[in-house]
């Protein structure tokens, strides 16, 4: 039956390993967008779409992507039209939407915040209105009450290096039952192609306390500011790679097409744009090794598609979708190998939004593995892949490949307070998947065994693997 209490699990086995050993684990969400000052400032929302689908102009854009799809106007996705017509568009946007993930997802999200049963129709549109928003304005709605509610004990943001985090330094300071930590985003710090360069360079060098004006003014601003990241919580790196080429370039060359970029010069060779953002890879990653930190590397992807979308709305509203780079894992080896060589590989979880890359990037990682367990990893499945299917292809391409009993499990990559129910979504694959192994003789009927594999993929690996909680 629908969303009942065995769906997804198929199998005794994968019903036994997700009652007892999956569904109640604490999460560790170490890759997502939620902002620190919101779970600062804990403010109430008003109503369900303001928690759900839009605030102020931010929102979830994975739904945002689908009203458009279905025709809803602008004001009533990112806009700044009426909550309850903006509510009503979803509503009928997800009755048009079984077989996607979205559905599953909103719905699962009434009923393990709200308890709202309720399939989610036009019908039943004013009920769950109603019934969503007398809970939404109680205390117990509130952003903190709503991670605690899921037994959330990590949040990592995402974080540009020049930020003070001083949201996150406010909330250190906070008797909260779960930790709040920044992650290191350089993104800005190769875009040498951007019109607005010059200006960030000069905010991370004020940041850093410093001038930038050669590329080894700019290393050290990056040392300072991931020594300071360490400082505040910060043991996590995030690389938002959409290409990469592995070019190497002298100190000369770099210090020539940083001074051209300050100058306000945007035009540069492929080969110019490979050589500089290899450069700040391997600073970075050396920096990462010294503070023994996890660098995530999120690729292949195409961004803000739509350059009308991009002008008249902006970035990170649903533009976006699946690169094509065929040569990712290639370039990535020689990178890798060259970080090997000047023993500055870090612990790394590797993660393509084109699923054609998982097989070469895991058995490429293998290469590189050693000096600790599982060096190398292959993250969950990421975004357009966050799909049923998606999650179990990539759970048995990291299991064929590599151990997955290493495997630091699921995050959400959202916006949004109310998307913790995609960890039990990804808990029910896995135990399903389990189960189908179990029973095809591929792996022993042991509970022990396979529940502590269970547990450690739903929060014990994750705990282990970043060392949030050590002192």
């Amino acid at each position: 039956m629908f969303l009942d209490n065995n769906f997804l699990l198929e199998n005794e086995w994968g019903q036994k390993l997700f009652n007892d050993y999956a569904k109640d684990q604490p999460i560790i969400d170490y890759h997502c967008h939620l902002e620190p000052q919101a779970i600062l400032e804990n403010q109430q929302y008003s109503n369900l779409t303001q928690l759900w689908l839009n605030d102020k102009g931010a929102g979830d854009h994975y739904k945002w992507r689908l009203m458009r799809a279905n025709g809803v106007e602008e004001s009533l996705i990112s806009g700044n039209g009426d909550d309850y017509e903006k509510f009503l568009a979803f509503v009928k946007t997800i009755e048009k939407a079984p077989g996607n993930p979205i559905y599953e997802w909103s719905h699962l999200e009434l009923r393990r915040y709200f308890g709202i049963e309720l399939t989610i129709t036009e019908k039943n549109a004013p009920e769950i209105w109603s019934l969503a928003n007398q809970k939404i304005q109680t205390d117990a709605y509130r952003p903190k009450q709503l991670l605690e509610m899921m037994k959330v004990k990590a949040v990592c943001t995402t974080d540009d290096p020049a930020d003070s985090l001083k949201y996150h330094e406010a909330l250190a300071k906070e008797n909260n039952s779960f930790k709040v930590l920044p992650t290191f985003r350089p993104d800005n710090t190769w875009t040498i192609t951007d019109k607005n360069y010059k200006d960030y360079i000069e905010k991370l060098a004020a940041a850093a306390g410093q001038t930038i004006k050669t590329f080894t003014d700019l290393k050290a601003a990056l040392s300072a500011r991931v020594a300071y990241f360490h400082e505040k919580g910060g043991r996590l790196a995030d690389q938002g790679l959409n290409t990469y080429f592995y070019h190497g370039a002298s100190t000369e060359e770099l210090d020539h097409i940083l001074a051209r970029a300050l100058q306000g010069e945007t035009a540069f060779t492929s080969t110019e744009i490979a050589a500089f953002t290899t450069a700040i890879q391997l600073h970075l990653m050396e920096e990462y090794t010294k503070h023994n930190w996890t660098m995530q590397m999120h690729m292949n992807a195409l961004r803000n598609d739509s350059s009308k979308m991009k002008r008249e709305i902006g970035i990170n509203v649903g533009g976006d979708s699946m690169g094509d780079q065929i040569s990712l894992t290639s370039n990535l080896v020689s990178l890798f190998s060259e970080a090997e060589e000047q023993s500055v590989l870090p612990k790394t979880i590797l993660y393509s939004l084109n699923p054609n890359d998982w097989l070469p990037l895991a058995t490429a990682m293998q290469s590189f593995q050693g000096g600790m367990v599982q060096k190398l990893q292959l993250g969950c499945a990421w975004w357009f892949n966050d799909t049923c299917e998606g999650m179990r292809n990539q759970i048995t391409t990291m299991a064929q490949q590599s151990l997955l009993a290493n495997f630091t499990g699921m995050l959400t990559d959202s916006r949004s307070f109310l998307s913790y129910p995609r960890h039990e979504y990804f808990r029910r694959v896995l135990c399903q998947l389990l189960g189908e192994w179990v029973d095809q003789g591929r792996i022993p009927a042991d509970e022990e065994y396979l529940g502590n594999i269970v547990k450690a993929i739903c929060y014990d690996n994750a705990r282990q693997y970043f060392g949030f909680f050590e002192s």
